[in-house]
């Protein structure tokens, strides 16, 4: 059974630093696509950015250029979030998803096959 655990949210003020992991368990961590997501209340589900094991590639959403980095250790199965300079707008809760085998990539929630259950992050001002 596919499981994705988040852990690493909390409260921290503007300008601050966190780092989130997404813990994956119950496929080969050898062929995926994982992707950060973040929903805040009253908004849509945003791609925030993901990760290829195929070839390293990373991708990120304008708002987070910068200040995010995403990266994976394979021998432990997870994938971290550091996110630097966080801002009020940042908070929310943030998901990590796995896409096996993708034939994409991208930070589109559709593509993804598996879900966490999420991590709060709080930001305040």
């Amino acid at each position: 059974e596919v499981q994705l655990v988040e852990s690493g949210g909390g409260l921290v003020q503007a300008g601050g630093s966190l780092r989130l992991s997404c813990a994956a368990s119950g496929f080969v961590f050898d062929d995926y696509a994982i992707g950060w997501f973040r929903q805040a209340p009253g908004k849509e589900r945003e791609g925030v950015s993901c990760i290829s094991s195929r070839d390293g590639s990373t991708y990120y959403a304008d708002s987070v250029k910068g200040r995010f980095t995403i990266s994976s250790d394979n021998r432990k199965n997870t994938v971290y979030l550091q996110m630097n300079g966080l801002k009020p707008e940042d908070a929310a809760v943030y998901y990590c998803a796995a896409e096996l085998n993708p034939v994409g990539i991208g930070l589109t929630p559709a593509l993804y096959d598996y879900w966490g259950q999420g991590t709060q992050v709080t930001v305040s001002s």
